[in-house]
């Protein structure tokens, strides 16, 4: 992973160029697999709601390559990777834990969780740095106690994360070393749970899989997946949107506090203008037609692989009016594709979402005066994975 501030100055991820909105036009992945780009809000929905767009066909032998360097998203046994009946299986033993109602029930624990690190963040010495404070040690708690692995070694974890959604800070031979690691690791973990069941969420995966008879493998890799998915991008996208809250987007700081519903409206604004990850195609966007189709006027032939650009289509001028004057407490009339649509959807939508309002209005609430002693062209950044965070932050109260 790439520390090195001085070699350029990058932007913070809310004033970066996207790409522009318009018809479907072929471009190149770094592998030099030709891919059709997909950048309009309807288009995107299409591509990712379509069933003659699909993952599984990625994996097959005559699939081009998407990765210079192979990561989590190319295991065939992955959850992303699975299409139809058998997707639907597999991702029925975990989508309970996700409901809306399920995690409500989450919340007053949640929101302890919160409290709990702001009391730690305002004994710090100032200024303190919020990323290894707050930010990080957030998501890394909430999916601990869900997953059962509050006695874990994280920074291992967090090491493993790195490389399982590398996007070039990592030789080929390195993620594979530390994908075997982490695999052993979620092996382990699987089979203590089913030894021992708790009243967490791997025991809860055990206990279906074996019941549905899921394929150990898919148990593994699916349990793998969780503990990534789990904390890196809502981590991510916490970072990227206090570095907007404390630069360019400081006026909005008072309204955080005014109340809970004010906090979780402003979340659904930030996470759809605040990008994960920079112009590039992301590997969990990509799909492959398995028969022609026409999407938005533009003929993609059948074996063709599409890449939806998720965060052009957010702010789609055609959906969403002037996109870079946007009022944080204004509720969005259309839903945003921040966390995709169909039958990939993002599984943790609405945890990230709790995290998230409970972070924001809290923190609005205890530091009022919270200020940033770094300047966007001071920040260091975490590169070379699918997105792009702040190493750390330094503020003041």
């Amino acid at each position: 992973m790439s520390t090195d501030s001085t070699s350029r100055t990058l932007r913070p991820m809310h004033r970066i160029p996207l790409p522009e909105n318009g018809p479907p036009r072929l471009t190149t992945l770094a592998t030099g697999t030709p891919v059709w780009l997909v950048t309009r809000y309807a288009d995107v929905r299409q591509v990712l709601m379509d069933p003659r767009f699909n993952r599984k066909s990625l994996t097959e032998a005559d699939a081009p390559p998407l990765l210079v360097v192979p990561n989590l998203l190319d295991s065939p046994d992955g959850l992303i990777n699975q299409d139809g009946p058998p997707h639907q299986l597999l991702r029925g033993t975990v989508q309970r834990a996700f409901t809306p109602r399920a995690i409500a029930r989450w919340r007053p624990w949640t929101a302890s969780v919160v409290e709990t690190l702001l009391d730690d963040l305002a004994g710090q010495p100032q200024p303190a740095d919020i990323v290894e404070g707050f930010t990080r040690r957030l998501p890394v708690s909430v999916i601990s106690r869900l997953m059962g692995l509050e006695h874990a070694d994280w920074e291992r974890i967090r090491d493993w994360a790195d490389h399982a959604l590398s996007g070039g800070a990592h030789s080929a031979e390195e993620v594979g070393a530390a994908m075997r690691e982490f695999g052993l690791f979620c092996a382990q973990l699987v089979a203590e749970r089913r030894k021992e069941p708790g009243d967490d969420l791997v025991s809860a995966l055990v206990v279906a899989g074996d019941g549905l008879g899921i394929e150990e493998p898919r148990l593994i890799v699916l349990v793998l997946g969780l503990v990534v998915a789990g904390h890196e991008t809502t981590m991510t996208a916490l970072a990227n949107i206090v570095v907007h809250l404390l630069t360019d987007g400081r006026q909005a700081w008072p309204g955080l506090a005014e109340s809970q519903e004010a906090a979780e409206t402003a979340v659904e604004q930030l996470l759809r203008t605040i990008p994960l990850s920079e112009g590039r195609v992301l590997p969990g966007l990509i799909r492959r037609a398995v028969e022609e189709v026409e999407v938005g006027g533009v003929t993609i032939p059948a074996g063709a692989v599409v890449a939806v650009q998720t965060n052009a289509a957010n702010r789609d001028p055609d959906v969403f009016p002037q996109p870079d004057q946007t009022d944080l407490f204004a509720p969005l009339t259309t839903p945003s594709v921040v966390f995709g649509a169909g039958p990939h959807h993002c599984l943790g939508a609405w945890l990230a979402r709790l995290e998230l309002g409970l972070a924001l209005h809290r923190l609005a609430v205890r530091f009022p005066g919270l200020r940033a002693e770094f300047t966007p062209e001071t920040i260091e950044w975490r590169e070379g994975q699918m997105t792009r965070g702040p190493l750390r932050l330094p503020v003041s109260w």
